[in-house]
């Protein structure tokens, strides 16, 4: 099993970290720009990046977008240049060895400001929302739908990012409003097209494609927008095994869902409060999470994947 890679420090400029990723600024040697995504081993719940990580979770994530992106290749246009380590210029050999699985090189795009979510499930916060107003992000559903129903068809549910730096969910006519109407139809249509495809091959390896989301991308001095980010792994999906699907219930997702199970019972017995510094995870459950990953892989591609 490979040592768990929580942070990075190289020696490339303008260096950003999310909860779970580090990204860089590179020049390539055409002379042209681009952008490092590495995939740490962090993990975050609740909102909270916890203390130690799932070893190898970067590299699980960052092989099945690169899966997804070669098979949607001739479908969108994507901003992924390679996965391969030895193509990121301004690397020191250690660097390289450490990182190795874990890059993706991609084209700089300015991001579009939607994030757009494809749902054929109602689950998560479309579930919330439904039991609320039974509508989600303005469309409205059938009377007496049960938590994991399957929609009749999938919706395109866009958000946005608030001030608080949450998701807010926003209705199709409030992203015309931020985005323009032939752009967000754009959105719309490939959202569809892309969940619509990989959820059909997905059942196809029994496994229920329930929601997913991406982001999209511009390049400079250009209009037409790219699918950027990670696409369709268990951090940006919900993944259910299809022969354990019963709705009514929450499902067991091949996700994070251990680690948030397993936080939940340190929530109620009083031993933390879901604030910054969470608890260190169990070397148990941070190997039945990191399998779970594992076998989302293995089903997705067919192939299996050493840590």
């Amino acid at each position: 099993m490979v040592e768990a890679v929580l942070s990075t420090q190289l020696s490339l400029p303008n260096k950003r970290s999310g909860k779970v990723r580090d990204l860089y600024d590179v020049k390539l040697d055409n002379g042209e720009e681009a952008l490092l995504i590495i995939a740490t081993d962090r993990i975050s719940a609740f909102d909270v990046v916890l203390s130690n990580g799932l070893p190898g979770k970067g590299i699980v994530l960052t092989q099945i977008s690169k899966f997804w992106f070669d098979r949607f290749a001739h479908s969108v246009p994507h901003h992924l240049l390679s996965t391969d380590v030895a193509d990121v210029p301004g690397l020191s050999n250690d660097e390289r060895e450490i990182l190795k699985n874990r890059v993706m090189l991609c084209k700089k795009t300015r991001v579009v400001p939607i994030e757009c979510i494809a749902r054929g499930y109602i689950t998560g916060s479309g579930w919330k929302d439904y039991q609320a107003s039974g509508a989600v992000c303005g469309i409205e559903l059938p009377q007496g739908l049960q938590n994991s129903d399957r929609l009749a068809q999938p919706l395109f549910t866009p958000s946005t990012k608030a001030e608080t730096g949450h998701d807010e969910n926003i209705s199709f006519a409030q992203g015309v409003e931020v985005v323009g109407e032939e752009l967000m139809v754009w959105l719309k249509d490939t959202t569809l097209k892309l969940y619509t495809g990989a959820r059909d091959y997905a059942a196809e390896q029994g496994i229920i494609l329930a929601d997913t989301k991406f982001e999209f991308g511009v390049l400079e001095g250009s209009t037409d927008p790219l699918l950027i980010d990670e696409i369709f792994t268990p951090d940006s999906s919900r993944f259910w095994p299809a022969d354990d699907w019963q709705p009514g219930r929450e499902q067991q997702s091949f996700d994070k869902q251990i680690v948030r199970n397993y936080l939940q019972t340190v929530v109620d017995a009083g031993e933390w409060d879901k604030t910054p510094p969470g608890p260190e995870l169990p070397a148990e459950v941070v190997e039945r999470s990191i399998a779970r990953y594992l076998e989302a892989y293995r089903r997705l591609t067919g192939e299996t994947l050493s840590l």
